[in-house]
C-alpha cells in the first residue's frame, strides 16, 4: 500500500497590510521580495489569501513585488481593499512519515508589512 499524503501548512504571512490592486494586471499578488524570502515563497508559487476584513478567501499566485508591497493583481483586486489585512498561505503535500518533522515559516507583520518578531 503506498504511503498516506497530507496537505500541509509550509508558509504564513500573517496579517499582511494591503497597499494596492491593479485590476488590469494579467494576475497574481505582488508581495515584498524579503517576505517571500522570510516566508519560503516562491515566486509563482500557488498561495491562499485570506482577507481579514471582509472574509474573502482565494487562490492565486506570488509575484516579486516592491519593498513592503502587498498588491493584489487581476480578477482579486475586486476581491480586496488597500489597508485590508490579509493571511497568505501556502500548503505542500508531505508524507505521513514526515509530518512531525514539518515546521511552517510563520512570518508575523507590522502595519508597513515589517516582520517582527
Amino acid at each position: 500500500m503506498p504511503e498516506f499524503r497530507r496537505r500541509m501548512l509550509k508558509s504564513k504571512i500573517h496579517r499582511a497590510v494591503v497597499t494596492g490592486s491593479d485590476l488590469n494586471y494579467v494576475g497574481s499578488i505582488s508581495i515584498d521580495p524579503a517576505l517571500l524570502r522570510k516566508a519560503d515563497i516562491r515566486e509563482f508559487e500557488e498561495v491562499v489569501v485570506l482577507d481579514i476584513d471582509n472574509g474573502a478567501r482565494f487562490t492565486t499566485y506570488a509575484i516579486v513585488g516592491e519593498p513592503g508591497e502587498i498588491c493584489l493583481n487581476g480578477a482579486a483586486a475586486r476581491l480586496v481593499h488597500r489597508g485590508d489585512k490579509v493571511i497568505i498561505l501556502t500548503f505542500v503535500d508531505i508524507a505521513e512519515s514526515e509530518v512531525d518533522e514539518l515546521v511552517p515559516n510563520i512570518v508575523i507583520v507590522d502595519e508597513e508589512n515589517t516582520p517582527v518578531g
